[in-house]
């Protein structure tokens, strides 16, 4: 009951604390020559600003400097160079392992989830009977608590799970035992793949379907009186108009594939199999050695990989993203 007492005060005295900083702004600054509806502003974004520089700016520098010690989160960090990441960089890391299960896992889910969540949006663009209700179906893996979603998957896929048991005359017509999704190296990767598409149909298909629903439909009329089918429609019409959804799906795609975590964190891998680089951070951070430098130099390592893919779909977005009114010689 104290501590809850003592939380309870800790809570009103920040409170009053940003109060006193709004009101500090909103009255000082007009006298340093500010005007009154800048001050106002600012001070309405003080609350926020407060906690950016708190919980975002704050962390992400004491992070960078971590990295560069042998912090272990409980006593003062020892200034270590470069060791962290020259460790890190090592052969005999297992940093290696997993950067190369991270990119696969991203160069297999991102084309085969964006390819798949294309064709339903395409469905969905139709005029389909109960459309919101559809939507809100595809939707709901997006708004499932991950928890939930895991259990799901792990009995839907366990050796005996309802999976195998529909394509159980499939494996003994090709001759194997049901596959152990989770446990078997073999089959680790492809398992992961079939549980984290289910849920990314949600916000990518949304997405996808309000790009279709955008395109002008005499691009379409116009198509058809110079003759095109289905195909054609679809490659020049569809396609390079729905292209900068699909750019945006594509970037956040790769920022997600690479810092993936709950997948990892919630399905035991099998050890020859590597583990993600999300998940290898939260290991070292908060593993029985505590190692936060190290875990801070891996975050900066995954930062610049985001960095240097997002970067890469940037530059060759200009090959293939078409903006509506663009000309192009």
């Amino acid at each position: 009951m104290q501590l809850y007492w003592q939380t309870l005060v800790d809570y009103l005295l920040a409170a009053i604390g940003i109060v006193a900083v709004m009101f500090a702004v909103y009255y000082l600054l007009p006298r340093l020559g500010a005007k009154k509806e800048t001050a106002a502003g600012l001070a309405l974004i003080m609350p926020w600003l407060l906690g950016f520089l708190l919980w975002t700016l704050y962390p992400i520098g004491a992070s960078l400097y971590y990295s560069f010690t042998n912090f272990n989160g409980l006593q003062t960090p020892n200034w270590v160079g470069i060791d962290n990441y020259r460790r890190l960089l090592a052969p005999a890391s297992f940093f290696w392992p997993s950067l190369r299960l991270t990119l696969l896992y991203g160069v297999l889910s991102l084309p085969i989830g964006l390819g798949l969540s294309l064709a339903i949006a395409m469905l969905l663009a139709r005029d389909v009977k109960g459309i919101g209700f559809w939507r809100t179906m595809f939707y709901l893996p997006a708004v499932i608590p991950s928890v939930a979603t895991f259990i799901l998957w792990l009995w839907l896929l366990s050796t005996d799970g309802l999976f195998n048991q529909i394509f159980s005359p499939l494996y003994r017509l090709i001759g194997i035992d049901n596959p152990s999704w989770f446990t078997d190296s073999r089959y680790a990767l492809p398992g992961l793949l079939i549980m984290s598409l289910w849920g990314a149909f949600g916000a990518n298909t949304v997405i996808l379907l309000a790009g279709i629903k955008n395109i002008p439909k005499h691009l379409y009329e116009a198509a058809e009186i110079d003759g095109a089918g289905a195909w054609a429609k679809f490659w020049n019409v569809t396609l390079p108009m729905v292209s900068p959804s699909l750019f945006y799906t594509l970037v956040l795609g790769v920022i997600a594939a690479v810092k993936i975590l709950d997948v990892g964190l919630f399905v035991r891998l099998p050890r020859e199999s590597g583990t993600f680089l999300g998940v290898l951070v939260y290991q070292y951070a908060f593993g029985t050695r505590s190692l936060m430098g190290y875990a801070s130099a891996l975050s900066w390592l995954m930062l610049i990989i985001i960095a240097v893919l997002t970067a890469f779909v940037f530059r060759t977005s200009a090959l293939w993203v078409f903006y509506e009114g663009e000309k192009r010689g």
